[in-house]
Protein backbone atom coordinates (compact mmCIF):
# COMPACT_ATOMS: atom_id res chain seq x y z
CA UNK A 1 0.00 0.00 0.00
CA UNK A 2 1.41 3.59 -0.97
CA UNK A 3 1.75 5.97 1.75
CA UNK A 4 -0.27 8.97 1.67
CA UNK A 5 3.00 10.90 0.24
CA UNK A 6 3.25 8.45 -2.59
CA UNK A 7 -0.50 9.02 -3.04
CA UNK A 8 -0.40 12.70 -2.92
CA UNK A 9 1.29 15.19 -5.66
CA UNK A 10 3.66 17.86 -4.40
CA UNK A 11 2.13 21.25 -4.22
CA UNK A 12 4.33 22.68 -7.52
CA UNK A 13 3.62 19.00 -9.67
CA UNK A 14 -0.19 19.79 -8.64
CA UNK A 15 -0.04 23.74 -9.90
CA UNK A 16 2.06 23.00 -13.11
CA UNK A 17 -0.69 20.59 -13.83
CA UNK A 18 -3.63 23.11 -12.95
CA UNK A 19 -2.33 25.67 -15.30
CA UNK A 20 -1.46 23.43 -18.24
CA UNK A 21 -3.78 23.25 -21.10
CA UNK A 22 -6.13 20.35 -22.05
CA UNK A 23 -4.65 18.38 -25.24
CA UNK A 24 -7.91 18.94 -26.89
CA UNK A 25 -10.21 21.39 -27.58
CA UNK A 26 -13.82 19.47 -27.02
CA UNK A 27 -13.34 19.99 -23.39
CA UNK A 28 -16.91 18.98 -21.16
CA UNK A 29 -18.24 16.48 -24.91
CA UNK A 30 -18.59 13.91 -22.64
CA UNK A 31 -21.89 15.32 -21.06
CA UNK A 32 -23.42 14.97 -24.11
CA UNK A 33 -24.77 12.40 -26.51
CA UNK A 34 -22.92 12.71 -29.23
CA UNK A 35 -18.86 12.13 -29.38
CA UNK A 36 -16.77 14.36 -30.95
CA UNK A 37 -15.66 13.03 -35.01
CA UNK A 38 -11.96 12.40 -35.41
CA UNK A 39 -11.49 10.27 -32.40
CA UNK A 40 -11.92 6.93 -31.33
CA UNK A 41 -15.30 6.71 -28.87
CA UNK A 42 -16.31 4.32 -26.68
CA UNK A 43 -19.62 4.29 -24.46
CA UNK A 44 -19.53 0.71 -22.17
CA UNK A 45 -22.14 0.70 -19.20
CA UNK A 46 -23.18 -2.56 -16.88
CA UNK A 47 -25.54 -2.74 -14.19
CA UNK A 48 -23.46 -3.10 -10.73
CA UNK A 49 -25.90 -3.71 -8.30
CA UNK A 50 -29.63 -2.18 -6.84
CA UNK A 51 -30.33 0.30 -4.26
CA UNK A 52 -29.29 3.27 -2.75
CA UNK A 53 -26.89 2.28 -0.99
CA UNK A 54 -24.72 0.56 -3.46
CA UNK A 55 -25.15 3.69 -5.55
CA UNK A 56 -24.06 5.32 -3.11
CA UNK A 57 -20.77 2.80 -2.34
CA UNK A 58 -20.38 3.32 -6.44
CA UNK A 59 -20.00 7.05 -5.88
CA UNK A 60 -17.47 7.00 -2.99
CA UNK A 61 -15.31 4.51 -5.19
CA UNK A 62 -15.24 6.85 -8.02
CA UNK A 63 -14.92 10.07 -5.75
CA UNK A 64 -11.87 8.29 -3.76
CA UNK A 65 -9.76 7.50 -7.21
CA UNK A 66 -10.61 4.16 -5.70
CA UNK A 67 -11.68 2.70 -8.81
CA UNK A 68 -8.49 3.60 -10.66
CA UNK A 69 -6.48 1.68 -7.68
CA UNK A 70 -8.68 -1.12 -7.87
CA UNK A 71 -7.81 -1.56 -11.64
CA UNK A 72 -4.32 -1.29 -10.76
CA UNK A 73 -3.60 2.13 -12.12
CA UNK A 74 -1.19 4.36 -9.70
CA UNK A 75 -2.70 7.22 -9.00
CA UNK A 76 -0.96 10.33 -7.49
CA UNK A 77 -2.96 13.31 -7.43
CA UNK A 78 -3.71 16.62 -5.64
CA UNK A 79 -6.26 15.51 -2.76
CA UNK A 80 -7.99 12.35 -1.83
CA UNK A 81 -11.03 13.47 -3.52
CA UNK A 82 -11.68 14.35 -6.93
CA UNK A 83 -12.97 17.69 -7.01
CA UNK A 84 -13.54 20.21 -9.89
CA UNK A 85 -10.32 21.00 -11.19
CA UNK A 86 -8.46 18.17 -9.14
CA UNK A 87 -5.28 17.19 -11.18
CA UNK A 88 -3.60 13.64 -11.12
CA UNK A 89 -1.02 11.56 -12.58
CA UNK A 90 -2.24 8.12 -13.49
CA UNK A 91 0.37 5.24 -13.88
CA UNK A 92 -0.23 2.36 -15.64
CA UNK A 93 2.84 -0.80 -15.83
CA UNK A 94 5.35 -0.99 -14.06
CA UNK A 95 8.69 0.49 -13.34
CA UNK A 96 10.46 1.57 -16.97
CA UNK A 97 7.64 -0.12 -18.55
CA UNK A 98 5.00 2.06 -16.73
CA UNK A 99 3.63 5.12 -18.53
CA UNK A 100 2.84 8.48 -16.71
CA UNK A 101 -0.81 10.24 -17.99
CA UNK A 102 -1.59 13.57 -16.21
CA UNK A 103 -5.02 14.08 -16.52
CA UNK A 104 -7.50 17.05 -14.66
CA UNK A 105 -10.79 17.16 -13.70
CA UNK A 106 -13.04 18.90 -16.51
CA UNK A 107 -16.42 18.54 -15.00
CA UNK A 108 -18.52 16.50 -11.87
CA UNK A 109 -21.81 15.13 -12.19
CA UNK A 110 -23.59 15.88 -8.95
CA UNK A 111 -27.51 15.16 -9.38
CA UNK A 112 -29.68 13.63 -7.07
CA UNK A 113 -29.61 9.62 -8.50
CA UNK A 114 -26.45 10.45 -10.93
CA UNK A 115 -22.59 11.46 -9.83
CA UNK A 116 -19.30 10.82 -11.58
CA UNK A 117 -16.93 12.95 -13.36
CA UNK A 118 -14.88 13.11 -16.17
CA UNK A 119 -10.77 14.41 -16.89
CA UNK A 120 -8.84 15.39 -19.56
CA UNK A 121 -6.25 14.96 -20.54
CA UNK A 122 -2.85 17.13 -20.05
CA UNK A 123 0.88 17.33 -21.71
CA UNK A 124 2.62 14.18 -21.02
CA UNK A 125 -0.29 11.87 -21.43
CA UNK A 126 0.14 9.14 -24.50
CA UNK A 127 -3.51 10.18 -25.72
CA UNK A 128 -5.90 12.82 -26.42
CA UNK A 129 -9.44 13.65 -25.12
CA UNK A 130 -11.32 12.78 -22.34
CA UNK A 131 -13.27 10.00 -19.89
CA UNK A 132 -16.36 10.24 -17.51
CA UNK A 133 -17.28 7.63 -15.11
CA UNK A 134 -20.97 8.30 -14.05
CA UNK A 135 -23.31 6.00 -12.01
CA UNK A 136 -26.33 6.25 -12.07
CA UNK A 137 -29.33 5.13 -9.66
CA UNK A 138 -32.47 4.47 -11.95
CA UNK A 139 -36.36 4.56 -10.83
CA UNK A 140 -36.38 0.54 -10.57
CA UNK A 141 -33.23 0.48 -8.47
CA UNK A 142 -31.06 -0.51 -10.70
CA UNK A 143 -27.34 0.87 -10.38
CA UNK A 144 -25.29 1.35 -13.48
CA UNK A 145 -21.96 2.39 -14.06
CA UNK A 146 -21.04 3.97 -17.58
CA UNK A 147 -17.94 5.01 -19.03
CA UNK A 148 -17.66 6.89 -21.83
CA UNK A 149 -14.69 8.21 -24.17
CA UNK A 150 -13.18 9.67 -26.74
CA UNK A 151 -9.54 9.96 -27.68
CA UNK A 152 -6.89 9.22 -29.95
CA UNK A 153 -2.63 8.97 -29.81
CA UNK A 154 -0.77 11.88 -29.17
CA UNK A 155 2.67 9.72 -27.94
CA UNK A 156 4.37 8.45 -30.49
CA UNK A 157 4.48 5.33 -28.40
CA UNK A 158 1.01 5.41 -28.83
CA UNK A 159 0.51 6.35 -32.34
CA UNK A 160 3.04 3.79 -32.88
CA UNK A 161 1.46 0.59 -30.76
CA UNK A 162 -2.14 1.16 -33.24
CA UNK A 163 -4.05 -1.62 -32.20
CA UNK A 164 -2.09 -2.86 -29.29
CA UNK A 165 -2.23 0.88 -27.84
CA UNK A 166 -6.47 0.30 -28.63
CA UNK A 167 -6.42 -3.02 -27.00
CA UNK A 168 -4.64 -1.76 -23.60
CA UNK A 169 -7.23 0.67 -23.75
CA UNK A 170 -9.99 -1.54 -23.54
CA UNK A 171 -8.62 -4.08 -21.50
CA UNK A 172 -8.20 -0.78 -18.82
CA UNK A 173 -11.71 0.55 -19.36
CA UNK A 174 -13.09 -3.63 -18.41
CA UNK A 175 -11.11 -3.27 -15.10
CA UNK A 176 -12.46 0.12 -14.38
CA UNK A 177 -16.11 -1.29 -15.24
CA UNK A 178 -15.52 -3.86 -12.52
CA UNK A 179 -13.58 -2.25 -10.05
CA UNK A 180 -16.59 -0.16 -9.15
Amino acid sequence: MLSVAERILSSWEAEQLRIADFTYSEVGSTRGDTLPTGYANLRRGLEIGVGTERFEQAAQILFGWDMHRRAGVRVRASSDQVAQGAVAVLRLGVGRLGVNAPVRVAHLVEEHSRRGFAYGTLPGHPFSGEEAFVVELHESGAVTFTITAFSRPSALLARAGGPISRGIQSWVTNRYLRAV
